[in-house]
């Protein structure tokens, strides 16, 4: 074993490389140590990195696991990492999930690509300056709703069941494993980078008959990761909680036991809809029996959802899975206990390029907290901002034993539930409520009962009922610690505590029309006084050694102080414009999360995103974007600060009366000029030249293997017509069937398969038989054309022009399902048998040797103009027709257009921009978009629901030339045209990002032996 050399970690100082080699090498059952198996491995990997069955210990301190997942595969412009780790870092996170796409790094066997777009060292070095841990997640089987689950299409090839120990398929996987690995392990936080987790496979928790689980498949790709050098705890994504592979459990035992929930499911077309029995009440019992030893973790939980062809659009997925959602189901996650807990999506991003799965279109927004844009309007950002920075300064709750859900024990009534996380070691308790029902839309008062170190009270005291309001759910706190000032209870939720140099500062919130009460330990001379906002609505009491704050929620706030705390008393909606930026000392980075960091934040009220803050000298600053003119406030200005920055420019600011920084930031919408595409010159040319009788097809692959390594379907053609089987593995595919006629041609009959949403159509020589236009429920298809009178002796061609909508996931093993074919399954020539017809095929120029190193192996599919290379930049079009896809095609064919325009938006802006297909004739064609030759949108109008593509700046040149293309492709005989197509933006927002660079973009040159 030789994964270490190289390598310092105090913990292996003393040890010898012999002794190393037995501790990571292949063993039969699981070291141990006073009978407990990690305390063993994790002593002689790395010291950094520990747990117990609370929490996980970053270097020796508690820390709670916030995590968001992030594809940086579906964000091909590297200079926007660091906007995603802002807006994840601003939520009150700590930690970024990721995934690794297999099939977008090794398109052909043995050939290990990572440079460019695909480099994920930019990911690993913008995580590691906002302060963001990550956990890394490279599958090699990753499903994540993209093609193949992340297996590469030539694995469809491979004559061994996939995720197994066949050696036929686990031998494919080793040039990757390795590769990928390595890179990780250069990045563990051992050796000074951010990457804290490793999960050695995803979702190992299903087998076909016949198969069952193998721990001996799990513990080689283990000893993989670890012969690479990985040295991080490993953990486990099981796809339900199963209890697979937990610590513990022998061969293949991972460090952290941790598994998936998606418990609504994904039925966006019916938002509202909460069915019965979905609220997950078993996580802490389950967790307990399975790894009794480790953290609850969730490594999957729902944050969004896919949305399917013909679905409802992700709007309805927003909504669905809404701040509603987060407050009822992520609070029942901590009701359980859960210490590790990332989102699936937070941002989601584009599957731009073909790397999507089926059943998906182009965008994967999956109705993230973080939409495609990159835009954070959505409420449920804001909802799952209040809950990150609560749990942010809350560490006591990882010290929390959660109890027994109770409808009688705490509350006045049955209504609802109440879950007790009561403390250990320290007084703190937390009591989270909830309806019963967990979907009850009803209005419910309440009044809560609960245990404190002044006794057993019953809230609110003073007078009046508590409400829990629809579909929402409340985290009331008892002794809890700010800055050595016990809170006794509060009913209003936390947002954020800190202690300042002169004061201290609570900030609570309610939803609108509850009834809030807060009690603080205090001596019977306790000062109380509001000393911002109104006095309506608030009663002080002092009496019992308790300080007691009631009011009603106001959309106005109020601030009373207690002696030298200030509380501030907002409503939810109000709280969501505050942020807790970390002060760090330098513009470069900002801090890892750890006690000392969340300490040393201040509190700024200031509107759409605060991104961090630093402190230079007497000046603080702050890093900041405005979608509108924003009164900006300051709470907690360090001592030494004077003077106020915001994004690099200097601000004039007033001091309130109780120490608040003020200033006003001024938006001004910038002038935007945006190309008119009815008014631009567009080239046109025929991308459909494979139906003339003159084509040349000598250099196309003949379909001459009589056998497959396709395990999935058996052929029922003398020869394969199984795309892959001649190395083409993505979007459309082409194939030319020649025969010699006979006169008793009467019908032509075929069965193409694409996947979901997939489209076809079949030409005889230059006339269309017919096309399938696509369904959201259909994979194949089995067509029958009637055909016109054939002279007999005369040669003619079948041209099927085939969508391929990407290859199938499943993480079951032994369905083999990835390995269903694209392309022909089977056909028919009446009159003929089938060997009378001889095939060609083509897809992507080049197949598995892609030609398009840059954009990466699945970006190109087999239409002429892209096999040509016209998809890039500066085409060879000065000869071509001059015609718009406003004004189409008049016939069945693919008509490509190109054209290019030159942007000139403001600097400093970021402003989100959309390419907007319309359709009202009824069409029935497909349309690709490419933007600077990336394929960034399929257009389908009678599939639907997307019509909006946005697409990135690094994508687009926002200040300079930017070429695109359109690929239509008519499946009538009547043709088709695009009836609008416009470049549309949403509000600008003024913005602290800079320094974006656009993502290679090479310009067309002539391919040799394009065809």
């Amino acid at each position: 074993m030789k994964f270490l050399l190289g390598t310092t970690v105090a913990a292996l100082a003393c040890l010898s490389g012999q002794a190393l080699g037995r501790a990571v090498s292949h063993r039969s059952k699981p070291l141990t140590v006073l009978g407990h198996p990690d305390i063993e491995r994790r002593a002689l990997l790395q010291d950094i990195v520990t747990w117990d069955n609370q929490s996980l210990y970053i270097h020796g301190e508690k820390l709670m696991i916030f995590s968001g997942e992030v594809h940086p595969f579906r964000l091909p412009v590297a200079s926007l990492y660091i906007d995603i780790f802002h807006k994840i870092k601003a939520l009150g996170f700590n930690t970024v999930s990721f995934y690794v796409d297999w099939a977008l790094l090794e398109g052909k066997p043995g050939t290990y690509r990572a440079e460019g777009i695909f480099d994920l060292q930019p990911f690993f070095d913008a995580a590691k300056q906002a302060g963001i841990y990550l956990l890394a997640r490279p599958g090699p089987y990753i499903n994540a709703e993209v093609s193949g689950g992340g297996f590469p299409g030539w694995l469809q090839r491979v004559n061994g069941t996939l995720r197994t120990r066949d050696p036929a398929y686990f031998d494919s996987t080793k040039n990757y494993a390795n590769h990928i690995a390595g890179t990780i392990a250069k990045n563990q936080i051992t050796k000074g980078g951010p990457i804290i987790l490793y999960q050695p496979e995803n979702e190992y928790s299903g087998w076909a008959t016949g198969y069952s689980d193998d721990p001996q498949y799990m513990q080689d790709i283990e000893d993989t990761a670890r012969n690479a050098g990985v040295i991080v705890p490993f953990i486990s994504n099981d796809a339900g909680a199963y209890g697979h592979n937990a610590p513990g459990s022998g061969v293949g035992a991972v460090d952290i036991y941790g598994h998936d929930s998606y418990p609504l499911g994904f039925d966006c077309a019916n938002p509202s809809t909460w069915p019965a029995g979905d609220l997950p009440t078993y996580f802490r019992q389950t967790h307990v029996q399975q790894s009794p030893s480790t953290p609850f973790s969730l490594v999957e939980f729902q944050g969004g959802s896919f949305d399917p062809w013909q679905g409802p659009g992700f709007a309805k997925c927003t909504a669905l899975l809404g701040p509603e959602f987060e407050r009822v189901f992520y609070k029942n996650n901590i009701a359980a206990g859960a210490v590790f807990l990332n989102l699936y999506m937070t941002f989601g991003g584009t599957n731009w390029g073909n790397l999507g799965y089926p059943d998906g279109y182009t965008s994967y927004d999956y109705g993230s907290a973080i939409s495609e844009s990159r835009n954070i309007t959505r409420e449920k950002y804001s909802q799952l901002k209040l809950i990150g920075n609560f749990l942010k300064v809350s560490p006591s709750y990882l010290d929390a034993v959660p109890g027994s859900a109770s409808n009688s024990t705490y509350s006045s009534t049955s209504a609802l539930t109440v879950t007790p996380l009561i403390g250990r070691s320290t007084k703190s308790s937390f009591f989270v409520v909830r309806h019963s029902d967990y979907s009850s839309l009803a209005s419910t008062s309440y009044t809560l009962k609960v245990p404190t170190s002044a006794g057993v009270l019953t809230l609110p005291q003073l007078s009046g009922s508590l409400s829990l309001n629809g579909r929402d759910s409340k985290i009331h706190v008892t002794d809890y610690n700010v800055a050595g000032t016990n809170i006794l209870y509060s009913t209003a939720e936390v947002f954020t505590w800190k202690n300042f140099s002169d004061y201290k500062a609570l900030v609570l919130y309610g939803g609108p029309g509850e009834h809030h009460e807060l009690a603080i330990s205090s001596s019977s001379n306790a000062q109380i006084s509001v000393v911002d906002g109104s006095k309506s609505g608030v009663t002080t009491k002092i009496q019992n050694g308790q300080a007691i704050i009631a009011w009603d929620v106001s959309s106005s706030r109020r601030v009373v102080k207690v002696d030298d705390l200030l509380v501030f008393l907002l409503d939810r909606n109000s709280a969501y414009s505050y942020w807790v930026p970390q002060v760090s000392t330098s513009n470069s980075s900002v801090e890892f999360s750890s006690q000392e960091t969340v300490a040393n934040s201040i509190i700024v009220n200031a509107g759409y995103l605060v991104r961090y803050a630093y402190l230079q000298g007497n000046e603080l600053h702050l890093s900041a974007d405005f979608n509108a003119t924003t009164n900006v406030e300051v709470i907690g200005a360090p001592p030494s600060a004077t003077r106020l920055f915001v994004n690099g420019v200097q601000y004039d600011h007033a001091k309130t009366s109780n120490g608040f920084w003020t200033a006003s930031v001024k938006y001004n919408a910038p002038k935007i000029s945006l190309p008119d595409f009815s008014k631009l010159t567009w080239k046109y040319v025929d991308s459909l030249p494979e139906i003339q009788a003159t084509y040349d097809d000598s250099a196309w692959i003949s379909a001459n293997h009589d056998w497959t390594n396709n395990t999935a379907n058996p052929l029922k053609t003398p020869v394969s017509l199984y795309a892959s089987d001649y190395g083409f593995n993505t979007g459309h595919l082409l194939y030319r069937g020649h025969f010699v006629a006979n006169g008793n041609e009467k019908y032509f009959n075929v069965q193409t398969i694409g996947g979901s949403g997939f489209g076809s159509s079949v030409w005889l020589n230059d006339k269309l038989l017919g096309s399938w236009t696509g369904s959201a429920n259909n994979d194949s298809a089995a067509s029958s054309y009637t055909l016109s009178a054939l002279k007999a002796g005369s040669s003619y061609n079948l041209t099927i022009l085939v969508a391929n909508t990407g290859l199938e996931e499943d993480w079951t093993v032994g369905t083999e399902t990835m390995k269903t074919p694209r392309g022909i399954l089977n056909f028919d020539l009446s009159g003929h048998s089938q060997s009378d017809v001889t095939w060609k095929l083509t897809g992507n120029l080049g197949g598995e040797d892609y030609v398009d190193l840059a954009r990466g192996p699945l970006n190109e599919g087999g239409l002429y103009a892209e096999r040509q290379g016209w998809h890039q930049p500066s085409p060879p079009s000065s000869d071509w027709k001059t015609s718009s896809p406003l004004e189409g095609i008049s016939q069945a064919r693919v008509g490509f257009y190109s054209t290019s325009f030159t942007l000139d938006l403001p600097e400093g802006y970021d402003i989100p921009l959309y390419f907007a297909f319309g359709d009202s004739s009824g069409s029935l064609y497909r349309a690709q978009l490419y933007v600077n030759g990336y394929q960034y949108g399929t257009y389908v109008p009678q599939l639907g629901p997307q019509t909006e593509f946005p697409v990135p700046q690094g994508i687009l040149n926002y200040q300079g030339e930017n070429w695109v293309a359109i690929t239509l492709w008519a499946q009538e005989s009547s043709g088709a045209k695009v009836d609008s197509f416009e470049l549309i933006n949403t509000t600008p927002v003024l913005t602290a990002l800079t320094g974006i660079e656009s993502s290679p973009q090479p310009a067309y040159s002539q391919r040799k032996g394009a065809y």
